[in-house]
């Protein structure tokens, strides 16, 4: 093995290959081994069945992980991780730890309700249902998270650095930049819009061995009519007196949803129909917005304002009042998949009815509610029975929090020198492909698209 300044380091793809969710990526040198990202996979069954197999590498010999951003693809594994041994620390930055805390919590938590259901109503093929982690599991993990500042270089050990990069996408989302040696590599996290309503422009890598990007949105250009057609879809569904549900994700999906309806609704453009906000996470996350003000561009008056005129929902009893409310509405609630959360009880009373509509606003994996409904499902499974789908369903891209294929290209280009190396992550197999393509004809650089757990040899 190599050692000095070019020692020989190696990374392994333990998930977000060929897919969107579970991204870890594994990188071994000859004096530490670093996990970037820790993430939950979700969707398909299959993809969800890895959460209870074992790594193929020893938990015990991880001596630190890098957090990109706090979602839960990129968190959620973390407490199963400390379950089964892990004791080194946990770097992000300060807003991507709170983030990651109020995640975990509400994963967890789900977890437990989800076993708790299926075990009284014995609608799981397991006997009985076991939670991946408990609430125990990450309080037991949150005391190994240390907050670390953006745009400074961190010695993780005499020859290895890394740095924390401003990336949009969320609050507190960042590329990193490891410098391992002479060697570095670039591991994008996802990357956030141009002109995002809430997040500054990402910042963009100058110099990069090796480059680990996203690819969600490799194969799209987002719509830039995105306030146009929303307004559309709430005057639609308002002339039906309908309710309009928007699955949301609890992290910036939700924040940037508020703003854009305080602000539609100020300007009298949309129907003064009452808004509510009905996600106990988005909840704690606007508390992080307004902790972390230089992070994104919301004004601490604009934080307090917007949520003067949209109502927060507290308790479960106040969701299952307002589903069963006969009047128009807009309800934004958790999660922005369809997966769990509050979001399923509005599904279960406004599903089956034409009056109402389903506006899913965000990246909707394969193997979830949310891409049955955008994939044109005449019928969508809910705690073990299936509920007709007559509500009208539609879909908005442009708000993604995720950078489309143009602003992916436009992100790699302020390398100064090729990369040795480009592996494309955290996207399906169309998206990958488009993007590799695109890269190819953009800058005549070869790409690599890895497969799980294939390992590479820098």
């Amino acid at each position: 093995m190599n050692t000095g300044n070019n020692p020989q380091i190696t990374i392994q793809f333990l998930g977000a290959a060929e897919t969107v969710t579970g991204s870890k990526y594994y990188i071994k040198t000859p004096t530490k081994n670093i996990l970037v990202d820790c993430g939950l996979f979700q969707g398909l069954l299959e993809f969800q069945q890895r959460n209870r197999e074992s790594l193929p590498v020893a938990v015990g010999d991880i001596d630190i992980i890098l957090l990109t951003h706090g979602h839960l693809d990129h968190t959620g594994y973390l407490p199963k991780l400390v379950k089964d041994g892990f004791a080194g620390q946990i770097w992000g930055t300060a807003p991507t730890l709170q983030i990651t805390k109020i995640i975990l919590e509400d994963s967890a938590r789900i977890q437990e309700e989800d076993a708790a259901r299926a075990n009284a109503k014995g609608f799981s093929k397991h006997n009985p249902a076991v939670a991946l982690y408990d609430t125990g599991d990450v309080e037991k993990t949150m005391p190994l998270c240390y907050p670390q500042p953006p745009d400074v270089w961190l010695d993780i050990d005499k020859d290895i650095h890394c740095r924390f990069r401003y990336n949009g996408h969320i609050i507190g989302a960042t590329f990193i930049e490891l410098k391992v040696g002479d060697k570095v590599i670039v591991f994008s996290g996802d990357i956030g819009r141009t002109n995002d309503l809430l997040m500054y422009e990402p910042k963009q890598p100058e110099q990069a061995d090796v480059v680990l990007m996203e690819s969600t949105y490799g194969d799209t250009i987002h719509p830039d009519d995105s306030a146009t057609e929303l307004i559309r879809i709430i005057k639609e569904c308002v002339a039906k007196n309908g309710t309009l549900i928007i699955p949301s994700f609890a992290v910036e999906r939700t924040q940037l949803l508020m703003y854009l309806l305080w602000k539609l609704r100020t300007a009298g453009d949309i129907p003064d129909v009452p808004v509510y906000m009905d996600s106990p996470m988005g909840s704690s996350v606007l508390d992080v917005f307004e902790r972390n003000l230089s992070w994104h561009k919301l004004s601490a008056d604009d934080c307090v304002n917007m949520c003067k005129d949209i109502k927060l929902i507290q308790t479960v009893q106040e969701t299952y009042k307002l589903s069963q409310a006969d009047f128009s509405k807009i309800i934004i609630a958790g999660s922005g998949m369809a997966t769990g959360g509050r979001v399923l009880t509005y599904m279960l009373q406004y599903l089956p009815n034409p009056s109402a509509t389903m506006l899913l606003a965000g990246y909707q994996a394969e193997g979830t509610r949310g891409r049955d409904l955008l994939d044109g499902a005449k019928e969508i499974k809910i705690y073990g029975k299936f509920f007709p789908v007559r509500a009208t369903v539609e879909s908005i891209t442009g708000l993604s929090a995720h950078a489309d294929q143009g602003e992916l290209i436009a992100w790699l280009s302020a390398l100064k020198t090729k990369p040795a190396n480009i592996f494309l992550i955290h996207g399906e197999t169309d998206a990958l492909q488009a993007i590799q393509a695109k890269i190819k004809e953009v800058y005549n650089w070869d790409a690599t698209i890895p497969k799980l757990n294939e390992v590479f040899t820098i």
